[in-house]
C-alpha cells in the first residue's frame, strides 16, 4: 500500500513537472523583447497645458529623456528634432550623430518659459546602431508650478518607423 502511495506521489510530480516545464517556455517564448537596430520614435511633448473654468494655459518644464538599455552596445542618435502644435519644425538639436553609450542616458531640457511649441508639441528621435539591440527608452517628462500647485507627468515615446 505504501509502495503504491509513494508511486502515485512520484508519477504526480512528475507530470506536474512536465506541464510546469511547457508553460514557462511558452510564457517565455511570447515575452520576448523586440530587438531593433534603429527607429523613428515619436515623444509627446507639453510645454503648456490648459486647467481651470476659463482654460488657462499652465506652463510646464519639459524634458526629453533618452536612456540607452542596452547593457553591451552603443547606439547612435542620427537626429533630435523639436516640433510645435502645428507640424512646424521649431528646433534640431544635433548638428551631427550622436553616440550614447551602453546604459548612458542624455537630455533635451524646454524651460518653462519657452512656450512656443504648445500643447501638442512633439519630438522626433532618430537613431541606430551596428547590431540588433534593446530598443531605448524615450520618453518626455513634464512638471509646472504655480500658487502652491504642481503638476508632473511622463509620456512614452512610441517607434513610428524601423
Amino acid at each position: 500500500m505504501k509502495r503504491a502511495r509513494i508511486r502515485s506521489t512520484f508519477i504526480f510530480m512528475l507530470v506536474t513537472f512536465f506541464l510546469l516545464s511547457a508553460w514557462t517556455t511558452s510564457v517565455s517564448a511570447d515575452s520576448g523583447i523586440a530587438l531593433s537596430a534603429g527607429q523613428t520614435v515619436y515623444v509627446p511633448i507639453y510645454t503648456h497645458i490648459y486647467s481651470g473654468l476659463k482654460g488657462r494655459p499652465f506652463g510646464l518644464a519639459a524634458t526629453l529623456s533618452i536612456r540607452n538599455t542596452n547593457p553591451k552596445q552603443a547606439i547612435t542618435l542620427v537626429s533630435v528634432k523639436f516640433y510645435d502644435s502645428d507640424g512646424k519644425l521649431i528646433k534640431e538639436y544635433l548638428d551631427k550623430p550622436a553616440e550614447l553609450e551602453a546604459m548612458a542616458s542624455t537630455r533635451y531640457i524646454l524651460p518653462e518659459s519657452d512656450t512656443g511649441g504648445g500643447s501638442g508639441a512633439n519630438f522626433l528621435v532618430k537613431w541606430q546602431s551596428q547590431a540588433k539591440v534593446n530598443p531605448p527608452l524615450i520618453e518626455g517628462v513634464m512638471i509646472g508650478t504655480r500658487s502652491g500647485q504642481g503638476i508632473s507627468f511622463v509620456s512614452r515615446g512610441q517607434a513610428i518607423k524601423d
